[in-house]
């Protein structure tokens, strides 16, 4: 007669317990194949039953059969959406670092999802790559259950929304950057200044939003909610947005626009109206794109360090898969800072 399936255990301070599979699983009140699916990492077990199951594993001293060092070379990259020049930079810094340590970057994209689909963290698994990081996204908690338990650690640049104390993220000073665009434009003797933004549903978004209010109210000048709209970070937004501000008979003065591409849509809609930047309207952008000193005219904006912010995800992801970064600080901001070229002015007497 073949014996029940047991554990693999390790010592710990005390004697070794080994139980087999149909005992845990009798004690977390679930089927012997449940437990099966914990210890091969599957997606398809609720957050509540895979906790109290390694809890069981633990408790018994159990270990994987299979190394956890035994990882491809490769870093799994990725993106809510792909399509712009803000994705070519932090696929540069990502692959400086990954290049240095012998790694190579897999590529993905959520088709607009901030969170990526059923299949994905299965097939993560299954790579079992040394980390992932997202950029502009966030994991549900099935899927960050599944990569703990699988030992790939990952981090998220740029988050979507709150991440959590306990999930490691990369980010820019958004609101210092908001405020400092629209404080340029207070400066510069503006008083109706509009924005258009991203989503709204985008954590640095409201960031960047919330200093530009800031900067008004810190200035005493009123917030006009009526010269604030949401768009989706694309040059089609900020041209159809620009167009809607700029048909008003109380057009603004200067528009901070959430990024580089928005800010372009908007010199799109200027032309289109005939009007001309800096002379009849100024623009900020966000981001500092390579395209932003090249185009007529240049584009005032806020740098925000792309390439070095990927570099800094890549290498916490590395460090925390070799247990280095375990008390590092899981939400580091790099510094943002505006870039003035030609695209603002005084407003027009």
């Amino acid at each position: 007669m073949t014996p029940p399936e047991r554990a693999e255990t390790q010592t710990t301070g005390r004697s070794a317990q080994t139980a087999t599979l149909a005992e845990i699983a009798r004690e977390a009140g679930v089927s012997a194949p449940t437990v099966s699916k914990v210890l091969n990492g599957r997606a398809d077990v609720a957050p509540g039953t895979r906790n109290r199951v390694e809890e069981l594993l633990r408790t018994h001293g159990y270990r994987r059969r299979r190394a956890e060092s035994s990882r491809s070379p490769l870093l799994d990259l990725v993106f809510h959406e792909l399509e712009s020049a803000w994705a070519l930079e932090v696929i540069r810094g990502v692959e400086n670092v990954a290049s240095n340590a012998g790694l190579s970057v897999v590529l993905s994209e959520s088709a607009g999802r901030l969170t990526p689909g059923r299949t994905w963290a299965d097939q993560v698994a299954a790579r079992r790559p040394h980390g992932v990081i997202l950029v502009l996204s966030e994991l549900d908690e099935a899927q960050r259950a599944l990569l703990t338990s699988r030992s790939i650690p990952f981090v998220v640049m740029d988050p979507a929304g709150d991440p959590g104390a306990d999930v490691p993220s990369i980010g820019a000073t958004n609101w210092q950057g908001g405020l400092a665009a629209t404080r340029h434009l207070v400066e510069l003797g503006h008083r109706r200044i509009g924005a258009i933004s991203g989503p709204s549903r985008m954590l640095c978004s409201r960031a960047r939003v919330d200093g530009y209010r800031a900067a008004l109210e810190t200035a005493g000048l009123p917030v006009d909610h009526s010269l604030v709209a949401a768009g989706d970070f694309h040059h089609e937004s900020g041209y159809r947005l620009g167009l809607e501000l700029l048909r008003r008979p109380d057009r603004p003065t200067a528009v901070f626009a959430g990024n580089d591409l928005q800010a372009l849509g908007l010199y799109e809609a200027v032309r289109e109206l005939g009007l001309r930047v800096p002379e009849d309207l100024s623009v900020v952008g966000f981001d500092d794109l390579p395209v932003a000193r090249w185009v007529g005219p240049p584009l005032t904006t806020v740098r925000q360090p792309l390439t070095e912010m990927a570099e800094a995800a890549a290498r916490l992801v590395l460090e925390l898969g070799r247990g280095e970064g375990a008390q590092a600080a899981t939400r580091v901001e790099l510094a943002t800072s505006l870039v003035v070229r030609s695209s603002t002015a005084p407003p027009a007497s």
